[in-house]
């Protein structure tokens, strides 16, 4: 087994974390082998995992929900649910940090839909992922965490512009005005780049899958 570090060196769009990579391949095993000592019942391997990944866990779930006591909540969450669900990760579907990256990301939806309507604050518009007729779900059939993971590492190679409103979208839940508001653009061109993103997502995605097959 590598040596343990600290801390993992992961590689991605948010502060060098969103996407789960890494600058090694024995980062990601010595991720892949606490995983699996979770699964027998090893509380010491969530500990280390804790330790390794808590600051990227935290950065993402702040970025979504925006409320320190609730992001520290969530934190919490993502661990016990990487706890509690260690055995249903699966090494070909990504690498361990996207799948806790993507587990944190989805809590936080989950958080931020929960104090909006708390606040009584309903978005006024669609999001960017729904209905888009030219583009659809290009992930409709893969399971959440799948998703999420595959989203994370396919945003990265998007140009900057695009990826900026499909991040904003993706990380913290806003609709088409919001984001012209956050980015001082125009309606139509925040559209527009979401269109067009979204098309180069789907065709990533789908070469991944042909590759795959």
């Amino acid at each position: 087994m590598p040596e343990l570090d600290s801390q993992p060196e992961p590689l991605g769009a948010l502060d060098g974390a969103a996407g789960g990579q890494y600058r090694s391949a024995d980062e990601a095993a010595i991720d892949a082998v606490l995983i699996e000592q979770m699964t027998d019942g090893d509380e010491s391997a969530l500990g280390a995992l804790y330790d390794r990944w808590a600051d990227a866990v935290h950065a993402l779930v702040a970025r979504i929900v925006r409320d320190e006591p609730e992001a520290e909540e969530v934190v919490e969450a993502v661990f016990w649910q990487a706890w509690q669900q260690a055995g249903r990760y699966a090494p070909e579907r990504g690498a361990p940090g996207a799948w806790l990256l993507a587990i944190a990301r989805s809590r936080s939806l989950d958080r931020l839909r929960s104090l909006r309507r708390r606040r009584d604050e309903q978005p006024a518009d669609e999001s960017i992922f729904d209905n888009q007729p030219a583009v659809g779900d290009p992930l409709s059939d893969l399971d959440a965490t799948d998703r999420a993971a595959r989203v994370l590492a396919a945003l990265e190679q998007l140009p900057a512009e695009q990826r900026e409103v499909l991040e904003l979208a993706y990380f913290e839940g806003l609709s088409q005005t919001e984001i012209a508001e956050r980015l001082e653009l125009p309606l139509g061109t925040v559209k527009t780049r979401a269109r067009l993103a979204l098309r180069k997502l789907r065709d990533r995605l789908d070469a991944l899958r042909e590759v795959e097959a």
